[in-house]
């Protein structure tokens, strides 16, 4: 499956942006989804993940502020993100998995990612 990620730019702290992830090639129902985010220096790390079924988790960081959503009609899985802080600029990639789930908070759960998208918070 071919992963595109969009909507990053740059906003102020406090606002909201909605990142997307249109998925393509394959059956999209058939993968559960993930979003990681890389900050300058920093590794790769898990920010949210939502199950075949529609179960989501989220990092301890961005809980309660950002929402994980997939529309499998449009293969596309979404990250609404609210209340932005400085800290959570970073490049933003979105994952899909097929059989590691156990594995969602990690890279290696994850067999195909997108390019990655920059979300830029000023404060």
């Amino acid at each position: 499956v071919q992963l595109q990620a969009s909507g990053g730019g740059l906003v102020q702290a406090g606002g909201s942006l909605i990142l997307s992830c249109a998925a393509s090639g394959r059956t999209f129902s058939n993968y559960y989804m993930g979003w990681f985010r890389q900050a300058p220096g920093k590794e790769r790390e898990f920010v949210a993940a939502l199950s075949w079924g529609g179960i989501t988790y989220y990092a301890d960081t961005v809980k309660g502020r950002f929402t994980i959503s997939r529309d499998n009609a449009k293969n596309t899985v979404y990250l609404q993100m609210n209340s932005l802080k400085p800290d959570d600029t970073a490049v933003y990639y979105c994952a899909a998995g097929v059989n590691r789930f156990w594995d969602r908070i990690r890279e290696k759960g994850y067999d195909y990612w997108g390019q990655g998208t920059q979300v830029t918070v000023s404060s």
